[in-house]
């Protein structure tokens, strides 16, 4: 019996070496060689100290600051109740509620009158009152971040050309001049409307 077990345990043995340490080895060391921002976490850096992910949005409230996309993302507290846990990255997703649900019209609704409470009349970015797949989206559409400028330029007490300039270096063209739109990473975006004077 040992004779027969012998070889189906070297396999495992072997298998186990080899697809579990060798090649996730290799493909690490590659990844890390040819993509190291992404590899890395793609953690962008201030002073030499690690302050956020370009991959992973913040929950900036206010008018001083370019507010993300609204996070679906809910957890539990102590008594077992469902609460809000926006841009919580030990979890991601989405409501799951179809495009008909009641509740998510009515939180579309008012987070449409809450953007004209605070950015005034006119035409609302959809990126603006819908949540992301994924609940930790860090990105915007262009449109967006462009209708909050003038905003935030103003409870900044800055110039509201030079906040405008800014979210257009920030922002980022499609992949390949095609694929996708326009956005800008509101992380990358609020880094650096701190460090303006």
């Amino acid at each position: 019996m040992i004779r027969e077990i012998r070889p189906a345990l070297s396999l495992v043995v072997l298998f186990t070496i080899a697809l579990g340490f060798i090649i996730p080895g290799i493909f690490t060391q590659v990844a890390q060689t040819v993509f190291p921002f992404q590899a890395g976490g793609s953690l962008i850096m201030q002073k030499g100290r690690p302050v956020a992910s370009g991959i992973i949005g913040q929950n900036f409230t206010g008018p001083a600051w370019f507010n993300p996309r609204p996070s679906a993302l809910m957890g539990t507290d102590a008594k077992g109740n469902a609460v809000a846990t926006p841009y919580d990255d030990s979890e991601s997703g989405a409501s799951n509620l179809a495009p008909t649900s009641a509740t998510l019209l009515a939180a579309i609704k008012s987070r449409i009158a809450s953007w004209h409470k605070t950015y005034g009349a006119g035409s609302v970015p959809a990126d603006a009152v819908t949540s992301s797949g994924s609940g930790v989206d860090p990105d915007i559409s262009l449109a967006n971040a462009l209708a909050q400028a003038p905003v935030v330029a103003n409870a900044r007490h800055l110039p509201v050309e030079d906040v405008v300039a800014l979210v257009n270096r920030i922002a980022t063209q499609p992949a390949l001049g095609f694929i996708g739109t326009t956005n800008v990473n509101v992380v990358q975006l609020n880094l650096a409307l701190a460090e303006m004077k």
